[in-house]
């Protein structure tokens, strides 16, 4: 874990991001970009060019003056934090800062009250989550000691999820992290018989080449049991694959509902698909 991308607008929610990333860091010894995305708007590219630099340099400076109260909290001292600021309009981008600062973890803020729709769906958060082809760990409370002891990763069994989950073991080993693997039954189309599920879970984790037995938790939604399951076995993060796609379906339950987003202050660690 040599670099973490924090995105930041200097929220509350952005500082408990650069938190937890300092607390990886520390551990990891890890090298902190923290970029600010200014996003000029229209009508300073419609001004002349003296008076386009102008306002670009006002507002240069004004991010260069929020940076500095934030690297200067304690939980940032002694880490190397790089800050940039860049004049994107959409969070999309992020995904190309990331490439070209060749960052090994995203981690964001979201303020995670009001369920997935305002959480994710036409948010910064779930346009860095949809486009971005490195992990995002998502933050939405206060966790001075961050730590990864336990982790959950939910699993539909699908081939299109195994790089996810190989990605997710990988970064479980370099957190020296307990992970367990979970599937939820539910009732309904979906309902398989336990010998179903063992029949898809043998053939997944053997193409995974993982020799590790996935739960079953039986719930009435998918989500309700990924939150029952973790809230009683006290996991730290609970990871999900994405896919890039626009909106609720980008999640691989294609309906992950609010429950997860609107009850759970659990970070949620995301892989693209």
């Amino acid at each position: 874990m040599k670099r973490i991308l924090v995105p930041t607008d200097f929220s509350e929610h952005s500082e408990f991001a650069l938190e937890v990333a300092c607390c990886i860091a520390k551990d990891k010894g890890s090298h902190i970009v923290l970029i600010h995305m200014m996003g000029l708007s229209e009508t300073v590219y419609a001004k002349s060019e003296a008076q386009e630099y102008e306002e670009a340099m006002y507002y240069m400076k004004l991010a260069r003056k929020r940076f500095k109260k934030v690297v200067d909290k304690p939980y940032a001292k002694g880490i190397k934090i790089t800050e940039t600021v860049q004049n994107y309009k959409i969070f999309s981008e992020i995904n190309t800062v990331a490439k070209e600062q060749n960052i090994d973890l995203i981690v964001m803020g979201s303020h995670g009250t009001k369920g997935l729709n305002e959480v994710f769906v036409g948010s910064n958060t779930e346009k860095v989550v949809r486009t971005s082809e490195v992990p995002v760990l998502v933050i939405k409370s206060p966790n001075p000691n961050f730590k990864i002891n336990k982790m959950v990763f939910a699993c539909d069994l699908k081939k299109e999820s195994l790089k996810p989950f190989i990605n997710t073991s990988n970064l479980a080993k370099l957190f020296s992290a307990q992970i367990q693997y979970l599937y939820i039954n539910t009732p309904g189309e979906h309902f398989l018989s336990t010998h179903e599920i063992q029949v898809k879970a043998f053939e997944f984790m053997n193409n995974a080449k993982v020799d590790q037995n996935i739960i079953i938790y039986d719930d009435h939604t998918v989500e309700r049991g990924i939150l029952n399951y973790c809230e009683a076995q006290k996991v730290d993060v609970i990871a999900i694959p994405t896919h890039g796609r626009k909106g609720l379906s980008h999640f691989f339950l294609g309906s992950l509902g609010e429950d997860l987003a609107n009850h759970s202050k659990l970070p949620l660690l995301t892989f693209k698909i």
